[in-house]
């Protein structure tokens, strides 16, 4: 048993469908002995009805703020930007510890409030090993979206699917031109990913991971067709793409999809461009002659947000029922870190 009480928040962004539990793993928490409170959300993949119907108590979007301070917030991507002080235990994707746009500011509203930020990006094993990640799903998405574009077939704004229709259109058809394509990080979650979309697509793609970023060909980097970048730096390497490169008259590449999307970062393996592309808008043109694409998509697996959802609930499941354990620890810890080398002063709250 635990005494744990969770608040899964509705999120802000109006493209996020996903959840980070779903209504079957709801069900196991609340069997486990925690508290769950659900916020009603508009976009949410899985209705509030079905929460409730496990056992959850709905409440308003929104109402996390008023929760009571010994509360845990669970939520997926950013919070909006009130209240100034943040003071829960916040659990979600904060992106705020290389040094990102606004990331000092997000820190300093948890130590002016007391709260604490257990990102789930650090949520890892005794080796490192992420325990809850939509990776796969990402790197699937980040190359489907890539295919679909370099075949003129993709369509906006970008509609949240599931794998069976996307698959439909995925797939090769008569007329369709053969195209060499490279997946950079090929060996992890998301290089994974996109190599069964690329799999299903019909396309048999180059794949590179750390041997062969240690020593960057770059010209045989730019000599494929398209590029689905899944390397999330940690410390810096040389850039994958150049702002030369762009105006490059051999370059063969002609679309980038960056899943990673680390722009902004000074670890950023693709410093070509300032900001992230939407769903209204999914394709930026870096270059003109020769033409490239950009997709850089932050949010990839909302578009499949059924088996996304499901696939990561089940995996931050077992952590939620033991969340006295060591990978929130370590969560705890890197919040600390991050805010001693960012000046903030982070108030110790104790209750982690």
């Amino acid at each position: 048993m635990t005494d744990l009480h969770l608040w899964l928040r509705h999120e802000v962004r109006s493209t996020e469908r996903r959840t980070p539990v779903v209504p079957d793993d709801a069900r196991r928490l609340v069997r486990g002995g925690v508290r769950l409170t659900v916020e009603e959300s508009p976009q949410r993949i899985f209705p509030a009805a079905a929460y409730e119907a496990v056992g959850a108590r709905i409440v308003p979007a929104g109402s996390w703020e008023s929760a009571p301070r010994d509360t845990v917030v669970l939520g997926l991507k950013e919070l909006p930007d009130e209240p100034g002080e943040l003071t829960h235990r916040h659990i979600f994707f904060g992106h705020a510890y290389k040094g990102q746009p606004g990331a000092a500011d997000l820190l300093r509203r948890f130590a002016a409030g007391g709260g604490a930020l257990l990102d789930l990006e650090y949520l890892v094993d005794d080796r490192g090993r992420r325990l809850a990640a939509f990776g796969f799903w990402a790197g699937y998405l980040g190359a489907a979206l890539a295919v679909l574009r370099h075949r003129d077939r993709l369509t906006a704004p970008l509609r949240p699917t599931d794998k069976d229709a996307l698959d439909a259109i995925l797939r090769p058809v008569p007329g369709d031109k053969e195209f060499t394509a490279l997946v950079v990080g090929a060996l992890g979650r998301s290089g994974r990913g996109a190599r069964a979309a690329l799999a299903t697509a019909g396309s048999e793609p180059t794949c590179w991971d750390l041997a062969e970023t240690r020593d960057l060909d770059r010209r045989a980097l730019l000599d494929h067709d398209v590029l689905v970048n899944c390397v999330l730096a940690t410390t810096p390497v040389p850039p994958f793409v150049r702002e030369e490169d762009l105006d490059d008259p051999a370059r063969r590449l002609r679309t980038l999809s960056d899943v990673t999307c680390d722009v902004g970062s000074p670890l950023n393996v693709l410093p070509v461009y300032d900001r992230t592309t939407e769903w209204t808008d999914p394709v930026r043109r870096l270059a003109k002659e020769p033409p490239l694409d950009l997709i850089a998509i932050d949010n990839l697996p909302s578009l499949l947000p059924r088996e996304s959802s499901a696939d990561f609930s089940r995996d931050l499941l077992p952590q939620l029922l033991d969340f006295a354990g060591a990978p929130w620890g370590r969560c705890r810890e890197r919040f600390r870190l991050a805010c001693r080398e960012l000046g903030v002063d982070e108030e110790e709250s104790g209750r982690v």
